[in-house]
C-alpha cells in the first residue's frame, strides 16, 4: 500500500467529525421522530470506520520522524495505542451497522439499533482519548510539526519557535543568561528579520541589562517603511531604555513624539501617564 503517512492530520480530523456525528444521528434515531437519522447514520458511521482505518494506516506510516524526536517515543506509541482500540471498536459499529441493513423490518432491527448506539458511545470515549493524544503529542511534543513535509524551510522554523518559546520562558523564570544565549543563537539563524532585531535589542535590556546597548541597536535599525507597529515598538522599546539608563526626561519625549505620530494609541498613552 502507499505511504500516506502525510495526510494523517487531515484523515484524522475526519474521522472525528463523521463518527461524533454518525453516533449522534444513531442515538437520535431511536426515538423514531426523524426518519431521516438512521439511514445518515448508517452511512456516517460506515464512511467514518473506513477514514479510522485509513487514519491508522496513515499514523503508523507517519509514526517513524516523530518518534525519533527525543522523549516523544512513549507519547507516540499511547496516541497509536488508542487509535488502533477506536479503529476496532468502530469497525464493531459499522458490522453491527450492516446487519441491521440486511436485517431492515425483521424484529432484530430495533436491537441491533440500540447496539450500534450502544457501542458507538462507548466508541466515542476510545476516539475522544486517542485524540487527546494525539493532541498532546502535536502540542506538548512538537509530534510532526515542521518535520512533516521533510522540508527544510519547515524544520528550521521549528527550531525558530522552539528557540523563541524557549527563550520567553527562560526570561519569565528569571533565568536571564540562558534567555540572552537563546536570542543569540535566534539572532544568528535570523540576522535580517526586523523582529529578531527587536527582540535582540529586548535581551539586552531585560536580560544582559545593558541600556547603552540597546539604544545603539535601535539607533542602527532600520525599519521597512509603512510598518506602523515597528515604528511603536522601536518608540516603546527607545522609552524602556532611557528609563533603564536614567534619563527619564528622553523617555518622556519620546513617547510624547510618538504620541503625536499616533494619538489614538492607547499603550503610548499608558506607558507616557506612568513617567510624568
Amino acid at each position: 500500500m502507499p505511504d500516506i503517512g502525510f495526510y494523517h492530520p487531515q484523515i484524522v480530523h475526519f474521522v472525528v467529525a463523521l463518527l461524533f456525528t454518525g453516533v449522534i444521528l444513531r442515538v437520535v434515531s431511536l426515538t423514531g421522530r426523524l426518519a431521516f437519522t438512521g439511514p445518515a447514520a448508517a452511512a456516517l458511521l460506515l464512511a467514518g470506520t473506513l477514514a479510522a482505518v485509513a487514519a491508522v494506516k496513515s499514523g503508523s506510516d507517519a509514526h517513524g520522524p516523530v518518534e525519533r524526536v527525543p522523549g516523544a517515543r512513549e507519547a507516540v506509541m499511547t496516541h497509536e495505542e488508542w487509535g488502533g482500540r477506536a479503529r476496532n471498536v468502530f469497525l464493531a459499529v459499522a458490522a453491527l451497522e450492516l446487519v441491521l441493513f440486511a436485517l431492515r423490518g425483521k424484529r432484530a432491527e430495533k436491537g441491533l439499533r440500540y447496539a450500534s448506539a450502544i457501542v458507538g458511545l462507548a466508541g466515542c470515549g476510545v476516539l475522544f482519548e486517542a485524540a487527546e493524544h494525539g493532541g498532546d503529542l502535536v502540542y506538548n511534543y512538537a509530534g510532526g510539526v515542521g518535520i512533516r513535509s521533510k522540508d527544510s524551510a519547515d524544520v528550521r522554523q521549528l527550531l525558530i519557535a522552539g528557540l523563541y518559546e524557549n527563550a520567553v520562558t527562560d526570561r519569565a523564570q528569571g533565568n536571564h543568561e540562558d534567555a540572552a544565549r537563546l536570542v543569540a543563537e535566534l539572532t544568528r539563524r535570523l540576522p535580517g528579520d526586523t523582529t529578531v532585531k527587536f527582540l535582540a535589542i529586548e535581551s539586552l535590556l531585560e536580560d544582559r541589562k545593558d541600556a547603552r546597548a540597546a539604544l545603539a541597536a535601535l539607533d542602527s535599525l532600520r525599519i521597512p517603511p509603512g510598518e506602523r507597529r515597528f515604528v511603536i515598538r522601536a518608540g516603546m522599546l527607545r522609552s524602556d531604555a532611557y528609563v533603564a539608563a536614567g534619563v527619564p526626561d528622553s523617555a518622556r519625549l519620546t513617547l510624547e513624539a510618538l504620541t503625536r505620530q499616533f494619538p489614538d494609541n492607547p499603550r503610548i498613552t499608558e506607558r507616557l501617564g506612568r513617567l510624568r
